[in-house]
């Protein structure tokens, strides 16, 4: 399918139903008027005081006015100075009523929680930490599933001032422990295992080593996700903690007080701990969650993701808006692919989201939800995590609804949200994000660090943003933060990815800037070779190096791993290098078709193109990849085999 098709245009009578239009009204009744969005994304970044004032207004975040950022710089920017404001506080700010967390499972009908028990048991367990001695500024470490306990645990924390950081009960003891021990929490919250695929993970024995390993820990927090388990000795079961009856107390908290740590990849050294404010979160997610992703009072909101993921927390950004967030903990294949279509038509879901890897493999599959699903309340589809190609957006209209609207966005752990996004009042065009989100002053930069339109170059942010990290936990002298974001271009913040934007003001993400292909001169993001080399059937998953070959010329090495009783022969060398040279150009031919058990992912269904480049180079693996942050730990063997064999 053609890059840049036309796929849905949204009518009069759909715009004026968005909160986009809504917020531009209610712009334009105060004077500020604009055609349409792409003015009004232009007014937003050249007078960041003026839009992210209005935020502030608009979503009624606090009383009184405040200066909204006395100094543009980066980093360093302070916004809001004097403010003080809750970030759990505003989730109850309106008493609600029906649902607010409907949570399920693999093969279960799913429980629900209304928003009056939701904010008893925060209240509950609130108290509850407070007589753990829990306090402001201390933190609180979890290792929970998406769950509604992880919800209420972390309002719960955020409602008295305790700084809250998530590991996925699928991550291992190590990973964790590189996690955790940075931070030094307080208390942990632990689950005794998890169900995916079918099967329980016993996660027991888990617990006992990152407990052991946490030499600040006082208290633990017992989760049972089954009835038999027995609770490590001393700690506080979860069935107690929330068994009170107090109503949440809100401390007031300064605008950058630490909300959550939330870690990056982790796939090279250490992790980062990246601390977020109370008040830079609550504004982001305010005007994402609502006018990015169009969430609104009353809807059920979905997104499939894990507590390690960023995308978990602007899922409970949704409760900002009066929305019912729907959580789901287990394989989105298990039993089959059709598992979560069946959960979004079933929970009536007005706006669903998950993996491109996801979509990916539906449309591989010939999957056809539309044929068995009514999906009555859907509205929007939204797409996160790597590109989404073209063909899986067309396979969204033609085998899940037509008149749905579909976004892809782009964004990062290190900003919880995105910069590169959907407008409900904006055409999709295939294989395009449909904007720059409000407020993002994102620019692609040529090779010069000029601004570039119409061409690939540096996805960069140069101006900055209320929900850009606080900083690094424990980077005292903030060396580590300036050297992450901004060492390339200083006071710009550089993300790592190619980006176009085209003259209509769209966008397009082609990959990791430190992972591109270039020949001739010419750059190439590793997701367009992906696109090409993945439509083949008999390929399932692929993953492009550019090596070093014989007299500093470059080798394009691509790694595939093949479909169930697939085998990989010339005659399949051949198609592959055929589909290359048609869809994109000869000068992109692999040098090497290399078969493959699988394609190293991270937890979160990234490819690992530049730890593995690096291991192929000569690195250590033991310092190149952490392979507790892997989804499949086994899939990186063969690859330290072939760097070995490379050796000797």
């Amino acid at each position: 399918m053609p890059q840049g098709k036309l796929l849905w245009q949204p009518d009069s009578s759909y715009i004026r139903k968005t909160n986009m239009h809504a917020y531009m009204k209610w712009l334009e009744s105060r004077g500020q008027k604009f055609e349409g969005y792409h003015e009004l994304w232009e007014w937003s970044v050249d007078d960041l005081e003026g839009f992210w004032g209005s935020i502030w207004k608009h979503f009624e975040l606090a009383e009184a006015d405040y200066p909204v950022l006395p100094e543009r710089k980066m980093p360093g920017a302070r916004w809001f100075e004097g403010s003080e404001l809750n970030f759990a506080e505003r989730v109850f700010k309106k008493r609600r009523d029906g649902v607010a967390i409907w949570a399920g499972a693999e093969k279960k009908s799913g429980k629900e929680l209304t928003w009056q028990e939701l904010e008893k048991r925060v209240g509950a367990f609130a108290s509850s930490l407070r007589e753990m001695g829990i306090g402001q500024g201390d933190r609180v470490a979890a290792y929970l599933p998406n769950s509604q306990e992880a919800v209420i645990a972390f309002l719960a924390c955020a409602s008295i001032g305790a700084v809250w950081s998530c590991s996925s009960p699928d991550f291992g003891a190590p990973a964790v422990v590189d996690r955790f021990t940075q931070i030094q929490p307080k208390a942990l919250i632990a689950t005794d295992g998890y169900s995916y695929g079918g099967k329980w993970f016993d996660r027991k024995e888990a617990v006992s080593a990152i407990s052991d390993a946490l030499p600040t820990l006082e208290k633990v927090v017992w989760v049972k996700a089954k009835s038999t388990s027995e609770a490590p000795s001393g700690s506080v079961a979860w069935e107690d903690a929330v068994a009170g009856t107090a109503n949440p107390e809100f401390e007031t908290l300064p605008f950058d007080h630490p909300l959550w740590i939330l870690y990056s990849s982790g796939t090279t050294g250490l992790p980062k701990p990246i601390v977020h404010g109370h008040g830079g979160i609550l504004v982001e997610l305010s005007k994402a969650v609502s006018l990015h992703t169009d969430v609104r009072a009353g809807d059920r909101f979905f997104w499939f993701t894990t507590t390690g993921w960023m995308m978990w927390n602007y899922l409970v950004g949704g409760l900002l808006q009066g929305a019912s967030v729907v959580l789901y903990n287990g394989s989105p294949s298990y039993p089959d692919l059709d598992s979560l279509w069946d959960l979004v038509d079933r929970t009536e879901t007005s706006f669903m989201g998950g993996s491109a890897p996801f979509f990916a493999s539906c449309a591989k599959a010939g999957l056809q939800p539309r044929s068995s699903h009514a999906f009555k309340k859907l509205r929007g589809i939204g797409s996160t995590g790597s590109p989404l190609s073209p063909e899986s957006f067309e396979w969204v209209y033609n085998s899940v609804k037509e008149n749905v609207w579909l976004a892809s966005m782009s964004g990062g752990t290190d900003v919880c949200t995105g910069f590169v996004g959907g407008s409900p009042t904006l055409p999709v065009y295939s294989g395009e994000i449909q904007c720059r989100c409000l407020g993002a002053k994102v620019e692609a930069f040529d090779e010069s660090g000029a601004a570039v339109i119409g061409q690939v170059g540096e996805l960069v942010v140069t101006e900055p943003l209320p929900s850009m990290p606080l900083y690094l936990w424990g980077d005292s002298d903030g060396s580590r933060y300036a050297e992450s974001y901004f060492a390339t271009y200083p006071g710009v913040w550089r993300h790592g990815d190619w980006i176009e934007i085209t003259k209509r003001g769209t966008c397009i993400i082609s990959g990791r800037s430190d992972a591109t292909v270039k020949r001739l001169g010419v750059r190439i993001g590793t997701s367009e070779i992906y696109r090409a080399v993945e439509s083949i059937p008999e390929v399932a998953d692929s993953m492009a190096l550019d090596l070093p070959g014989e007299g500093g010329a470059g080798k394009l090495v691509l790694f595939v791993s093949l479909a169930k009783g697939k085998k990989m022969d010339e005659e399949l060398r051949g198609k592959i290098r055929a589909k290359v040279r048609t869809d994109l150009s000869p000068r992109y031919i692999p040098d090497e078709v290399v078969e493959v058990p699988s394609i190293p992912k991270t937890l979160n269904g990234k490819k690992l193109e530049v730890p593995i480049k690096r291991v192929l180079l000569g690195g250590d693996p033991a310092k190149v990849i952490n392979k507790d942050s892997i989804a499949d730990p086994a899939s990186v063997e063969f690859f330290i085999g072939l760097a070995k064999k490379s050796r000797d």
